[in-house]
């Protein structure tokens, strides 16, 4: 087994147990090593792959946000698989539109009102509505909308999945928006688009709210095939 497997094992393993959770410190190198049974270098090298892939956060200095912190952000390593699967396979257009009609259309048919964070997707919309916002901030915010809304489905993996690949097609997203001929009246569009997926929601008019979540991603779609 490979020093990150171990030492992936082993923060699985306490974080199970409860002996570990999210925020906590690691142990020192030399007591992990010690316990894990592999020399200081590679578990160096273990927690360098592990903080790349989320689970840890490393920082050097004294005081309690000095040392190896367990972080557990499933995302970052989602995002980073599917960043090397977009630039060394062949995906489409119409696979990014595919993927996100099912996790997006799925999460509006389960969704809770009781549970949604309205508040903040509110904020978003009102961000969303300055004219002067630049594409590439609409776009960010209207990604982080998105993924706000898929929460009230009570399922964190579709939202992390959500997550993971907004950020991995983020600059895709930018591109086909900068080409199109009037970005202005799209905007407008999707602001509109927005608000009632927002509306049906929060009512609970789940079968109201898919259907718009279907229409808005394929009329997106379909508007930045070119």
């Amino acid at each position: 087994m490979k020093a990150h497997e171990t030492v992936m094992n082993w923060v699985t393993g306490e974080l199970s147990s409860g002996r570990l959770k999210i925020g906590d410190h690691l142990p020192s190198e030399r007591a992990l090593a010690e316990t894990l049974k592999v020399s200081r270098s590679s578990l160096r090298e273990a927690l360098r792959v592990l903080e790349a892939l989320g689970t840890i956060r490393a920082a050097t200095g004294s005081g309690p946000r000095s040392g190896t912190v367990v972080t557990a952000a499933p995302e970052q390593a989602l995002t980073l698989a599917l960043n090397m699967q977009l630039a060394t396979s062949h995906v489409e257009h119409s696979h990014v539109y595919e993927v996100r009609l099912l996790l997006e259309t799925w999460a509006a048919e389960h969704s809770d009102p009781s549970v949604g964070d309205w508040d903040s997707v509110e904020r978003l919309l009102t961000l969303m509505d300055d004219p002067e916002i630049l594409v590439a901030d609409f776009l960010h915010l209207d990604a982080e909308f998105h993924v706000t809304v898929s929460r009230a489905a009570g399922n964190p993996l579709i939202s992390t999945l959500m997550d993971a690949m907004r950020t991995s097609i983020a600059d895709h997203t930018l591109a086909r928006a900068q080409a199109l001929s009037n970005w202005e009246a799209t905007a407008e569009r999707l602001r509109t688009e927005h608000r009632a997926i927002f509306d049906a929601l929060r009512r609970g008019d789940r079968v109201r709210a898919a259907e718009i979540v279907r229409q808005h991603i394929r009329g997106y779609y379909v508007e930045t095939a070119n």
